[in-house]
């Protein structure tokens, strides 16, 4: 197409667009965006039939311009916090596995550390865990209610005290890891501890399994929700170990907006296993088989939202950019 031809058939989109800049029209931020779409597509068709013309420099004065005052004006989609959950965020945590693997491994390790301190020294139990909760347990077991902590309080209350308390250590998990990450180990290594201590005193008073099938109902939540914190205090503190490609400045910047995504994405679990604590595992006498179901049901719901979903997700995304790419080829070679 000649170029005059191309003029006169497009001036009058190029005259409202450019009524719609100078405010002498007015249309929403969706529709501005997509008459700027329709702007470069014309711009890219400009620049390769009509290098340095007139028509170029005129389309590419409009683009610059819209481009300016659509991220000024476009509002947030009203479904943002939804998108941050099932979209943003997972394909984000794609990319910190590695740190979920290693906050998992010390988690893991000191665990076994706990349990085996506990069988070899007789008063690591009440030194960690101290003298006045051993004492409570013991007496707990005593009177046939080993697992009877869980029922001093009100639901609520407890509800309220045990969710506030794990997103306090989940905080911590994250800021210490402002310490090149030796914090965020710290804390893994201090629960892990705690953990694998506390359930030796069980197992050492023959309650291995009835500690386990109640402490888990809300732990496999809750324990996982503070490694998972762990790793956003190791994807802070790497930030600022390893930059790679950005600037240290730049790579803590983006190692702090991460960290503190992963952080918010375990406040909704937080929550579940508070009222879980709260509300469930205080009825010590449900059957087995309906808390074997409640555990399982929560081990899997936290693989399948920060380990299977992400690396769908992130196969998902990567063919449809390598699918893009393709068709951008075919267009260009068209084009040429």
């Amino acid at each position: 197409m000649r170029e005059a031809a191309f003029v006169k058939q497009n001036k009058d989109k190029w005259l409202t667009f450019e009524n719609v800049l100078s405010n002498k029209t007015v249309i929403s931020p969706d529709d501005l965006s997509s008459l700027y779409i329709e702007i470069t597509d014309h711009l890219s068709y400009a620049k390769t039939f009509y290098p340095n013309s007139n028509t170029e420099s005129y389309l590419n004065g409009l683009a610059s311009t819209a481009h300016q005052k659509i991220y000024k004006t476009k509002k947030e989609s009203k479904n943002r916090l939804i998108t941050f959950f099932t979209h943003e965020f997972p394909l984000m945590f794609s990319q910190h596995h590695r740190e979920l693997l290693v906050a998992f491994l010390v988690f893991s390790l000191f665990v076994i550390v706990g349990a085996y301190s506990a069988a070899n020294e007789g008063d690591f139990v009440r030194g960690f865990l101290g003298d006045n909760y051993v004492n409570m347990t013991l007496e707990n077991i005593e009177k046939g209610d080993p697992m009877g902590v869980y029922k001093e309080q009100g639901e609520f209350h407890m509800f309220l005290g045990i969710t506030i308390n794990n997103i306090k250590v989940a905080l911590m998990a994250f800021g210490y890891g402002i310490m090149l990450a030796i914090g965020s180990l710290f804390i893994m290594m201090q629960n892990g501890i705690m953990l694998g201590s506390f359930q030796y005193m069980f197992y050492d008073n023959g309650l291995l399994w009835e500690s386990a099938r109640t402490i888990w109902i809300h732990g496999t939540i809750e324990i996982s929700v503070i490694i998972i914190a762990g790793a956003s205090g190791l994807v802070l503190g790497n930030s600022m170990l390893f930059p790679g490609t950005y600037t240290r400045l730049a790579s803590f910047k983006r190692g702090v907006l991460n960290g503190l995504k992963i952080l918010m994405s375990t406040i909704p679990f937080f929550i579940i296993a508070g009222f879980l604590e709260g509300f469930v595992t205080r009825h010590t006498e449900m059957p087995d088989w309906l808390a074997i179901f409640i555990i399982t049901s929560s081990m899997l719901l936290i693989l399948f939202y920060y380990v299977f979903y992400p690396i769908a997700l992130s196969k998902k995304e990567k063919q449809k950019i390598a699918s893009q790419e393709q068709e951008l080829l075919l267009l260009s070679t068209k084009l040429n």
